[in-house]
């Protein structure tokens, strides 16, 4: 096995877990805490609540709200600048990928300078970021937990994966019940997001034990909890779910993805697609193009999908396969590229960002920009 390493945040997890975000603040040194989040979570009210919380230990908080989905670069430059102004000195993070994203991209300006995509690719953050708290809205994203920061070049029309130790947060506060307060579609794009997480780490070219595992139980839990979750807002499977997204996390951060995110990115990229509707319509296919360079990892995989059974490996696989798509089908999700993309000339030239992207690195199965046309023209 090759040498590997593993690296995740603090933790806190449970029910009420946002209380102790003042005591975490203080124990990585905030005084005026630059805290990120969005209109739907204002909407909810726990930005509010947040903000109580913090006002209850006497912390100051500067408020920035200037995120959309799939978060602009120079959002996260004006972000940077009003750290800068108001001479904060930690980040606090509330929301689903696009707040935590736009965060982790404040904290690289504020601490390194320069342009964010200055630092597009693995490992070009050379100087320390704030102290970041990140409290995920979502069971989906992982962002709290993860080594990625994923921000689109506007004038590019490219979704930047940025990868560095240095974004892996200080702490990661988990509080399912936050979960409660979104939507049906919502908890389905999260949990498939984390699905996808989870199939493309456990295949990567730098998986190891550690992910493995992790990889693996976040499949067996979302398989057993997506439809209680959605469908029913059951609590505990709402927990289970933010706890597949943990797992799911604590993966690929650490083994990376694959095919699959480097499509998605530049899907959001060129097209502006929310990121977690891009996974039903491009993951069944990606499987089928990975399976002959994974047939044993897919294998179980399909398993974990389908239930225990006794048989070849790529029956297994394929079964799993299929039982995804009757389930994406039963969900009445959108399995087809062609709803999202608006024209389909564009895909020439998804397919070649995709392959620039550093996730297609970790691909288990090589594939040129031909080879993702295939791809999307099963999904089309």
């Amino acid at each position: 096995m090759l040498n590997t390493k593993f690296a995740i945040p603090d933790i806190i997890f449970g029910d009420g877990a946002i209380t102790h975000l003042a005591q975490c603040a203080r124990r990585v040194g905030a005084q005026r805490i630059f805290f990120v989040s969005d209109q739907g979570l204002e909407d909810a009210g726990w930005v509010d609540m947040v903000k109580g919380i913090l006002r209850t230990e006497k912390l100051d908080c500067v408020y920035f709200n200037d995120v959309k989905s799939n978060p602009r670069d120079k959002q996260v430059h004006r972000g940077a600048e009003i750290y800068l102004e108001e001479r904060c000195d930690v980040i606090v993070a509330l929301g689903g990928g696009s707040p935590m994203d736009a965060a982790k991209g404040i904290g690289i300006i504020v601490g390194n300078g320069g342009k964010i995509r200055d630092y597009e690719g693995a490992n070009r953050i050379m100087r320390p970021l704030p102290p970041m708290i990140l409290i995920p809205s979502t069971a989906g994203s992982s962002s709290d937990i993860s080594q990625f920061c994923i921000i689109t070049d506007v004038e590019r029309e490219v979704k930047m994966s940025i990868i560095s130790r240095s974004l892996v947060p200080n702490i990661s506060i988990i509080d399912p019940h936050i979960l409660t307060t979104q939507g049906r579609d919502l908890t389905l794009a999260s949990a498939i997001d984390a699905l996808s997480h989870a199939v493309e780490s456990y295949v990567s070219k730098l998986a190891s034990p550690f992910t493995e595992m992790n990889a693996l139980k976040a499949i067996e839990l979302i398989i057993k909890n997506i439809k209680p979750a959605a469908e029913d807002g059951d609590s505990k499977a709402l927990e289970n779910l933010s706890i597949a997204s943990t797992a799911a996390g604590m993966s690929f951060s650490n083994a990376s993805l694959g095919t699959l995110h480097a499509l998605a990115h530049s899907l959001g990229g060129v097209c502006d697609v929310l990121h977690g509707w891009v996974h039903p319509i491009l993951l069944p296919s990606v499987m089928r193009y990975n399976l002959p360079s994974c047939i044993e990892k897919m294998g179980t995989i399909g398993r974990y999908i389908s239930g225990p059974r006794v048989c070849p490996d790529i029956q297994a696989a394929e079964l799993g396969i299929n039982t995804l798509e009757k389930l994406f089908a039963e969900f009445g999700l959108n399995t087809k590229l062609h709803k999202i993309v608006p024209h389909k000339a564009s895909l020439e030239k998804i397919c070649k960002i995709a392959t620039r992207d550093v996730c297609h690195l970790t691909n288990p199965r090589p594939a040129n920009w031909q080879d993702l046309m295939n791809i999307c023209e099963e999904a089309w």
